[in-house]
């Protein structure tokens, strides 16, 4: 079973009023959708005031034609949803659009903070109101609540706030974008048409036509408005970039901090193949998630590649379903094994990671009620061992198959014939960044910043 990621960002800043921005955004959006499958919205400003539309679901199921007409203006951001903190409702959903002392102000968020509880109790004695049950809601009462200007209420929130966040935020006349101290998501900026936008990942530009500019720093700051762009850098902390946006979140064509997602993803296969070899007849991706690793697992081992499993490009992502007994179901309406191909064959099987072990184990069945001999297991990434706080739906740690189980263990369990993870060192190396730049908190337990004892998905719903 994949792990659990938050969302996508895009916004857009132009000169002049842009009859089309809503449109662009939406369109945008679609190539983010992969980060999130719950929730969308937009949030278009023409200078005087802020007009929005969200929904619950897909972006294609959420905007009209009417819907996008109706939003109209200079500036605009959009928002693709995965929950984190707060369930999947309709006022959860984003953009959050809140007054402050100088009009409306929309906010999108990407991440979860650590210390959001404490946070919201301090503001509700002092007399805030909340209307969701979400984090993203207390970095904007934060800033909307300060007297300050927005910059410098920006920059005392992010002294207050812990955790992962990139953010959009958008009043009448600026659009801002922010990346936590850590930089554990990634946000970067583009030119399109006279316009900046910035998004979540640099494949949502390719969609829209823009053009690659720069990756926003950990800590930064960056200002787009009448005057032009300027940047901010306020806060410095260990960069602790989310390893997983390489193994899984992002793309594979995306470039994150000037590394290219495929070719990391190609390495790791690669290094799995030489960590793990296995005599066998055909490498078998699980797709989408393990198709570059099992490329370049099939490159090095120099054992063929074939589509043993057909993806049904209707269905979601399994981790997007809300409960165990429909994820259960997932698995079956989305994969189905290609018998004549499996039959007789010792399979290697390639995945990016085990969480759970549900998915995993009855893809091995699949594959061994279809004729398959031997299924060895190989995972391009280490064991998840530990629960994660910034913003990966993985926050009960007695959930983790590996937390509890040594390999042996869960090897029995999937009922495979071998399991080989790739080592945290292999990782390390498929990525080319230095460790100290990466949050691999997930198979280590050694987190950038001080945690919270539990993690709580739906920390404020009994408020």
């Amino acid at each position: 079973m994949p792990i659990k990621e938050a969302c996508g960002l895009l916004g857009i800043y132009s000169s002049q009023p842009d009859e089309s921005i809503a449109r662009t955004v939406y369109y945008g959006l679609f190539a983010l959708q992969h980060r999130g499958q719950e929730s969308a919205g937009i949030a278009v400003s023409d200078t005087r005031s802020i007009k929005y539309h969200k929904g619950i679901g897909l972006v294609s199921e959420i905007f009209s034609e009417e819907d996008l007409e109706d939003l109209k203006g200079k500036m605009a951001i959009g928002h693709v949803r995965y929950s984190t903190t707060g369930s999947n409702c309709l006022s959860n959903a984003q953009p959050l659009v809140v007054k402050y002392h100088s009009g409306e102000l929309a906010i999108a968020h990407n991440g979860n903070l650590v210390n959001a509880y404490e946070l919201r109790n301090d503001l509700e004695e002092n007399g805030a109101m909340f209307h969701t049950t979400t984090d993203s809601e207390v970095i904007a009462a934060l800033i909307a609540r300060s007297r300050k200007s927005l910059i410098e209420a920006v920059i005392e929130c992010m002294e207050k706030i812990r955790g992962a966040y990139s953010l959009l935020l958008m009043s009448k006349d600026k659009l801002i974008a922010i990346r936590d101290s850590n930089g554990f998501r990634p946000l970067c900026i583009g030119s399109y048409n006279g316009s900046y936008v910035v998004a979540s990942e640099n494949v949502a530009f390719d969609t829209i036509g823009a053009e690659f500019l720069r990756d926003i720093e950990p800590g930064e700051i960056v200002v787009f408005d009448e005057n032009g762009i300027s940047s901010h850098k306020v806060i410095t902390s260990r960069k602790s970039l989310c390893v997983f946006e390489f193994v899984y979140f992002a793309r594979p064509d995306s470039v994150i901090d000037k590394v290219s997602v495929y070719q990391t993803r190609w390495k790791a296969g690669a290094i799995l193949a030489r960590e793990h070899p296995v005599d066998a007849d055909l490498v078998v991706a699980v797709p989408d998630s393990g198709n570059v690793a099992a490329i370049g697992f099939s490159d090095t081992s120099h054992i063929p590649m074939g589509m043993g499993l057909i993806k049904n490009r209707y269905i979601g992502r399994t981790f997007i379903q809300p409960s165990q007994r429909i994820r259960n179901l997932g698995v079956r309406l989305k994969l189905n094994p290609l018998k004549d191909l499996i039959n007789g064959k010792r399979i290697v099987l390639v995945d990016d990671s085990i969480v759970r072990g549900t998915t995993m184990g009855q893809i091995v069945k699949m594959l061994k009620d279809s004729g398959a001999k031997q299924v060895h297991v190989r995972i391009s990434s280490p064991p998840i061992t530990h629960s994660c706080y910034f913003g990966i739906d993985t926050s009960t740690r007695r959930e983790l198959i590996a937390s509890c189980h040594d390999v042996e263990s869960i090897r029995k369990l999937l009922d495979a014939d071998s399991l080989g993870y790739l080592s945290i060192d292999g990782l390390i190396e498929s990525i080319d960044m230095k460790e100290k730049d990466l949050c691999i908190a997930c198979f280590t337990g050694e987190y950038p910043m001080q945690i919270p004892r539990e993690g709580r998905k739906y920390l404020f719903e009994k408020r």
